[in-house]
């Protein structure tokens, strides 16, 4: 049922060093088989495009563990050491995090095997007999080095720029460049992918990055850089007022015809259903043994226990609860008036049984997300999937040009705003509203995007996290989470990455 199948690229030499190797950044090859030796027909350049998706598998767990679990939508408790706390405790220490350090090694993985595509087709690009194909390859290279180094902004900041394989002896005197030097690649890159890439695929080309995936995150990549800057932090918002620009990529969207505002909810979400015109891009899974994780990142083991399904004590799970803030389940119920949100019905699990023997015990204390969760479709067990990961959907886009109008960006007006927030209470079946004002767009998009790892990202950039973050821990009366400062608006440099030369990165402010 695939379209992409993601594989594996290191029997081509493509893949970094792997995790544990003393800096991820190295740029030689581990594989024995020369990539000399490849690179030599179309089949060894489609082959290699493809593997430079296959990060993108991880992209999906990095939200949920460092952004949506980071934000007011989730209040996480454990009765153990999970590597999730110090992450939703905003605790200073988390340079030995493993969600962390991995989020660096995935995305630099993903950048050398794009790097090694992009040096072959500048060298061997002839070897693709067909021009059009050479051009399409370069495009979603292009679009890919984007996405990734975009992570790697949001959640570092300042990050080292390498742009070709390298050494290590190299990679080690490459020091973090300027938030604003990393802008200007990516801001390239997505240019190079819009003028490259095809407006759609059909058969098995499906699912991978076109023109309207690289003008949608060029739009956002705007939209961000736009936002308020945070004092003392080297992070993602630079203040630089471009939501003019970013608009301009939306409405590029909107003005394609290729997409359309789904009419079901909860259909966008089906697993029969993907790739459905709400889709601007996603990640795709494959079934059994192959799947995606993500659904079930953030629920609990009881849970798994209620539908029979054994579960596994670690990190990510144990004892722990993912619970749906108190201040969230107020906001879906005081968005709707008399009407249930059938957001708030489709996206939470309010009580579920947690043994599946007589007396049955009920839990209704710790709502979660189950949002993709379909049991009649799952693997081989919780973590198995066979359901893609929308990472931009057309009510993003929407609700994204409305963010711009009500920034000033014209063209616009408030009764486009209004009418973008009202087809989505329309779905959901609320009642419509006026005079949509920065904070009840961010709030509805809150309501709309649970689950989807928007929210973190979206009060950064409005210069929300802060003030946001703190009302929601004396409203919910929470504990458990430290007072969020300015400096936690990105993480730390992983402390394997400090150590490996001594000097050439200097720590973010706020961490230890």
């Amino acid at each position: 049922m695939r379209t992409i199948n993601y594989i594996l690229a290191c029997f081509l030499g493509l893949t970094v060093l792997a995790a544990g190797c003393s800096k991820q950044l190295d740029q030689q090859p581990p594989s024995s088989i020369e990539t000399s030796l490849f690179y030599s027909n179309t089949n060894d350049f489609t082959q290699a495009v493809t593997g430079a998706y296959n990060q993108l598998r991880n992209y999906p767990d990095q939200l949920m563990w460092m952004e949506e679990l980071r934000s007011d939508n989730i209040n996480a408790t454990s009765d153990g050491n999970r590597d999730w706390q110090g992450i939703k405790n905003m605790s200073p220490n988390l340079t030995t995090v493993t969600f962390v350090q991995t989020a660096w090694d995935n995305n630099y993985n993903g950048i050398y095997n794009v790097n090694s595509v992009l040096d072959n087709l500048a060298t061997k690009g002839g070897n693709i007999t067909n021009p059009a194909l050479r051009t399409r390859f370069g495009g979603e290279c292009h679009f890919l080095r984007a996405f990734y180094y975009f992570q790697l902004l949001r959640l570092y900041g300042p990050v080292p720029l390498v742009t070709h394989v390298m050494s290590a002896a190299a990679v080690e005197k490459v020091k973090r460049s300027a938030v604003t030097d990393v802008y200007t690649l990516i801001i390239s890159d997505l240019d190079s992918a819009i003028a490259a890439l095809p407006n759609s695929y059909t058969g098995v080309d499906i699912g991978r990055a076109t023109r309207w995936s690289a003008e949608g995150l060029l739009g956002l990549v705007y939209l961000t850089r736009s936002g308020p800057t945070y004092s003392g932090v080297d992070g993602p918002t630079l203040a630089t007022n471009e939501y003019d620009s970013a608009l301009a990529h939306f409405n590029n969207i909107i003005n394609s015809s290729q997409f359309t505002f789904g009419a079901s909810y909860a259909n966008l979400f089906s697993y029969t259903n993907e790739n459905n015109p709400e889709v601007v891009f996603d990640v795709q899974y494959m079934s059994t043994n192959n799947g995606a994780t993500f659904p079930s990142d953030l629920t609990p083991l009881g849970y798994w226990g209620g539908v029979g399904i054994a579960g596994t004590y670690n990190n990510g799970y144990g004892s722990s609860t993912y619970d749906i803030t108190k201040n969230l389940r107020a906001s879906y119920s005081g968005s709707a008036g008399s009407a249930v949100d059938v957001r708030d019905t489709f996206n939470i699990q309010f009580k579920y049984a947690t043994n599946t023997t007589s007396p049955i015990v009920t839990d209704t204390s710790d709502p979660f997300i189950k949002k993709y969760i379909n049991l009649a479709k799952r693997g081989t067990g919780y973590n198995d999937w066979p359901i893609n990961f929308i990472v931009m959907r057309y009510t993003d886009v929407l609700m994204m040009k409305a963010e711009c109008i009500l920034h000033g960006a014209t063209p616009g007006s408030q009764t486009d705003v209004d009418n973008i927030v009202n087809m989505v209470r329309t779905r959901a079946g609320i009642a419509p509203v006026s005079g949509v004002t920065l904070s009840m767009l961010m709030e509805e998009r809150r309501r709309e995007f649970l689950g989807e790892g928007l929210r973190w990202n979206d009060l950064i950039r409005e210069g929300m996290a802060v003030t946001t973050m703190n009302s929601w821990i004396a409203s919910d009366s929470v504990t458990n989470v430290s007072q969020v400062i300015p400096q936690f608006i990105i993480y730390p440099v992983p402390e394997a990455e400090i150590l490996t030369v001594n000097g050439l990165y200097n720590q973010n402010p706020g961490y230890q």
